[in-house]
């Protein structure tokens, strides 16, 4: 794709202005900038004050929050993220793996395509991921969440996000984002890649594989959000793609946030209840999550792990998730040269 600028055509005090060259921007959930009070205190405010993500009335929720949650939350939160901080980089885990995904598109992309990456909540911001590619010359973008399951309080978010820096625009790039891609062939392939990479490593075969989805509330289920439904069918095309009978395989749910009912098992839980039934040896995944992070690296690993420790269980592997392995890269090609169909 040749870029072009409109500047040589144009008189000698005329704005400068690039065009016509293609650009992606990956988008994922967001991490503080360190793990101190205010910064995580500005994290999780943004995060909690998103009505994707919390959906009560303000003037019932915003108090509470403000005035009660983030007064306490910002300290328990700074420790959790420091057990698994990037201490080299000083950042966050989801940071790192995010840049490292974006490098390793870029790569595959080469000079066809301009490759950025944001975070919803937090930094890079949005916003400047699309403002850094139109000053690229870029007026075309596809705008790729990284949630395989759509959820409103991820998938929707990110582009709601995108959509509002796009209205403070004068000259707006045509825009595109990626739909979920839960089923996608390759994308199920890299995870049962992943799951017998992991299963090769053991003396033995666990006795069961729990596929941890983040949770959201049980409602949202209700008022037509299809994530439950993604998560299920994910689960059961990993479940025949490996080969294995049904009950070689679970969906769980995990970080739960507030009074009401989520989305069923929750992981913590069941884990429980699996070890107290005989399932000593338990693997587990996270194939909603495109970058280990503070629920997988913190959560998972030492609260589940706890839970499941604690009920008897005896050996718990946790399989990573894709993050920037060859074969999560292979994902993102593919799924961006489909959706950039009609531009390249």
């Amino acid at each position: 794709m040749t870029q072009k600028n409109l500047s040589a055509a144009a008189p000698a005090d005329h704005p400068d202005v690039k065009f016509g060259k293609l650009g992606v921007i990956i988008s994922n959930l967001g991490t503080p900038d360190d793990t101190g009070y205010w910064s995580m205190r500005r994290y999780l405010s943004e995060f909690l004050s998103d009505r994707r993500v919390i959906d009560y009335p303000r003037w019932k929720w915003q108090p509470l929050l403000q005035l009660i949650i983030l007064s306490k939350r910002p300290f328990s939160s700074g420790k959790a993220y420091q057990s698994v901080w990037n201490t080299e980089r000083n950042e966050g885990p989801l940071l790192t793996t995010t840049r490292e995904q974006a490098e390793a598109l870029a790569a595959r992309m080469g000079d066809r395509v301009e490759v950025d990456f944001c975070m919803r909540y937090g930094n890079p911001s949005t916003a400047n991921a699309i403002e850094r590619l139109k000053a690229k010359g870029c007026d075309r973008i596809l705008f790729f969440p990284l949630y395989p399951q759509y959820a409103a309080a991820t998938t929707a978010t990110a582009n709601d996000e995108a959509f509002r820096a796009l209205m403070k625009m004068n000259w707006q790039p045509a825009f595109r984002t990626v739909p979920a891609y839960f089923e996608e062939p390759l994308y199920i392939q890299a995870l049962a890649n992943s799951v017998t990479q992991a299963y090769d490593a053991l003396a033995r075969k666990p006795d069961i594989l729990v596929t941890s989805y983040h949770g959201v509330p049980e409602r949202y289920l209700h008022e037509g959000d299809p994530y439950h439904c993604h998560c299920q069918k994910t689960t059961r095309l990993l479940r025949e793609k490996l080969g294995w009978a049904e009950t070689d395989i679970a969906v769980t749910f995990q970080s739960r946030f507030g009074p009401e009912e989520w989305l069923k098992p929750y992981t913590v839980e069941e884990v429980a209840r699996l070890a107290k039934a005989g399932k000593k040896h338990l693997a587990i995944m996270a194939p909603a999550f495109s970058t280990d992070c503070l629920e997988t690296l913190e959560e998972i690993k030492e609260e589940i792990k706890d839970s499941f420790i604690a009920a008897g269980g005896e050996v718990f592997t946790y399989i990573p998730c894709l993050n920037a392995s060859a074969d999560h890269i292979d994902v993102m090609e593919k799924v961006v040269l489909r959706e950039l169909q009609g531009w390249m």
